[in-house]
């Protein structure tokens, strides 16, 4: 009887390990693809093969792309002076949805957690300084959330980008102390860009 469950206990071990997926929404999940037509199966794991085999990090700002320089980094009309640093690619996707903030991304694929064992040797920093010694980079803010690994990190890299001659802002009001950027909404999003403080 276990064998004839076997794929059925694979697959919901898949969706159990993604982030946010419990067991049960992991069984409901696995039942819901079992339940679809072939072709939808077909699809769904095309598409994810696709976007594993296609998309890369942008090789200026180090957000997910599908070609080597992102859209954004492409875009001759961004405000190349002022750089945003992120946690990740889904608070540019955030940030983006408030048609507010005209400027470049820097997205460092974490934060500083000694308890996580996530050092600033494993984030994106040496491209970030590497980007703004090159480039004519005037300000970054640095759009990190309102946590001890946030501030752990904002403080790391004000104390590197100072000495650079480097205008160092950081996002205001608007955020709750150890709350997510991903899940701000854009008003708020945009109130704590607006009211940013110089570091």
């Amino acid at each position: 009887m276990a064998e004839f469950f076997e794929p059925l206990t694979v697959l919901t071990e898949q969706f159990n390990r993604l982030p946010g997926i419990g067991k049960k929404t992991a069984q409901r999940l696995a039942y819901y693809i079992l339940t679809q037509p072939m072709e939808y199966a077909e699809a769904f794991s095309k598409a994810l093969l696709d976007a594993k085999s296609t998309i890369r990090y942008c090789k200026v700002c180090q957000n997910i792309s599908a070609s080597d320089i992102c859209p954004i980094c492409q875009n001759a009309q961004r405000d190349r002076h002022t750089v945003m640093v992120v946690k990740s690619p889904k608070e540019v996707i955030a940030l983006e949805r408030t048609n507010e903030f005209h400027g470049l991304y820097h997205v460092l694929h974490g934060e500083i957690s000694p308890m996580d064992g996530i050092s600033p040797e494993d984030l994106k920093i040496k491209e970030l300084l590497e980007r703004v010694s090159a480039e004519d980079v005037s300000e970054v803010v640095l759009m990190l959330s309102p946590t001890v690994e946030g501030d752990a990190t904002s403080m790391y890299l004000a104390r590197l980008l100072k000495p650079l001659g480097i205008r160092v802002t950081r996002i205001a009001q608007g955020l709750p102390m150890g709350s997510d950027i991903e899940y701000a909404d854009e008003a708020t999003l945009l109130m704590a860009f607006k009211e940013r403080k110089e570091m």
